[in-house]
């Protein structure tokens, strides 16, 4: 296993789309929840420990080599939001053509043809954490990582924050990072014996309902 791996997985460059992806965050700056660094480490810390910790107990099981279907329909049980459904697959389907083409798997390629429209973002990169030789942990990491990565970035696009003040708000909330991240791994154990059902189910109604209604906007920087 090269851990090495890990960083070309979490890297921002890595081709998998999320640059596309404000993770909420577009939507909660209109509504005026992200002013400023002090609110999107509240709304960061608030999606961590919801749907982060969900996307990363989905990764860390796809990792272990649980059922991909499965996994699937369980992160589709997890996802109220049509919009966020859809964003999760055109996520999944974009990071499943980097991952093939940097790690081969006969695993990946066995879930590109049973979603040929694109499988749940968290289930993917499990896989492709699997196919890179890496470890539930790891995939857990990756996942909790872009749960907050994302908005952070978004946020310098959306409200001109300053890059430094974005940058120490992740390295704030590192530690949460580590907990949730451990949450996930755990819990992905348990589902080797307890299936699926027993993963996560967090749930945050404002990101589901304001995802619903970024969706229906004219204009907007970001997909979702």
């Amino acid at each position: 296993m090269s851990r090495a791996a890990l960083l070309v997985l979490a890297d921002g460059r890595f081709p998998a789309g999320g640059h596309a992806h404000s993770g909420g965050a577009e939507a909660a700056v209109k509504a005026g929840r992200i002013t400023g660094a002090g609110s999107l480490e509240e709304f960061c810390r608030g999606r961590l420990h919801t749907a982060g910790l969900v996307s990363a107990s989905l990764a860390a099981a796809a990792a272990l080599g649980l059922d991909p279907v499965e996994l699937d329909g369980a992160a589709d049980a997890r996802t109220p939001s049509l919009a966020l459904r859809v964003a999760a697959r055109k996520l999944g389907r974009q990071l499943m053509r980097a991952a093939r083409a940097t790690w081969p798997s006969a695993e990946l390629d066995a879930l590109a043809r049973e979603f040929p429209k694109g499988a749940h973002q968290p289930v993917v990169l499990g896989l492709a954490a699997r196919a890179a030789g890496l470890g539930a942990e790891d995939a857990a990491y990756c996942a909790v990582y872009e749960s907050v990565s994302g908005p952070a970035s978004a946020t310098v696009r959306l409200l001109s924050l300053d890059p430094f003040d974005a940058t120490a708000v992740l390295a704030r909330l590192a530690p949460e990072l580590d907990l949730v991240a451990g949450q996930a791994s755990v819990a992905a154990r348990g589902a080797l014996e307890g299936g699926v059902g027993v993963l996560p189910a967090g749930s945050a109604p404002v990101l589901e309902i304001s995802a619903e209604v970024h969706a229906a906007w004219a204009v907007r920087l970001f997909a979702s």
